[in-house]
């Protein structure tokens, strides 16, 4: 057997052995956490989080995929209601640090002035859009509480971008999951598919912006 066969198999078998159910108590703190800590401060991958535990749930006994969903979705909606909050308490220095783009950049400027119109007449689905588009969330809620949504408007539409984010994620999880046998092989291939689904909505993103620069309407 050669060297990276070896390698992989003393992986696995110790992988195997560590998904216990202490192991498996750890991996929800950890995901939990991470998708908090992501969704309030975007550094933090949450989808491949996400999609890592799901794929790991469908080929270990250590988690389970509705336990993964559910922490995954409440820490999602806490974490873009922690946001909308800080947003809507910072008052104006926030407010005009990000406008000058001082707090985000000029692109994250940018996106939030474009948006600031939008919420006038659906505010709900921008909010429900901006959770599932890559980095679009941060801006979109810091967007909203510039805007003046309240509360009664946010809440439902964040818990319903909540839910979507989730189950997108959850799916991609689910999928390479059902593709091998090993709990690291599924969750590297989650983390991977994750990785391209992003690049590929970031990059069709910024060919619908330049398409709009050079063709605007009205």
């Amino acid at each position: 057997m050669s060297a990276p066969h070896l390698l992989a198999a003393s992986a696995q078998e110790w992988l195997d052995a560590e998904l216990s159910p202490d192991a498996g108590r750890i991996a929800y703190l950890v995901v939990a956490g991470g998708v908090l800590l992501g969704s309030v401060l975007p550094v933090v991958p949450t989808g491949a989080i996400v999609g890592a535990a799901a794929a790991t749930a469908m080929t270990s006994s250590a988690l389970s995929l509705p336990v993964v969903l559910l922490l995954s979705f409440a820490a999602a909606l806490l974490g873009d209601v922690v946001t909308f909050a800080v947003a809507r308490l910072a008052g104006d220095p926030v407010r005009a640090a990000v406008a000058g783009g001082r707090l985000g950049g000029e692109r994250t400027a940018a996106r939030i002035e474009r948006m600031r119109g939008a919420f006038a007449e659906r505010g709900w689905l921008v909010v429900l859009v901006g959770r599932v588009a890559p980095a679009g969330r941060v801006p979109t809620l810091i967007a909203a509480a510039v805007s003046g949504m309240t509360w009664a408007k946010l809440v439902p539409a964040v818990a319903a971008g909540a839910v979507l984010w989730t189950l997108l994620y959850g799916v991609l999880g689910v999928l390479t999951g059902n593709l091998t046998d090993s709990p690291l092989v599924a969750a590297l291939l989650a983390v991977g598919l994750v990785a391209v689904v992003a690049l590929v909505t970031a990059l069709a993103g910024r060919v619908r912006t330049r398409l709009g620069a050079r063709h605007p309407t009205g």
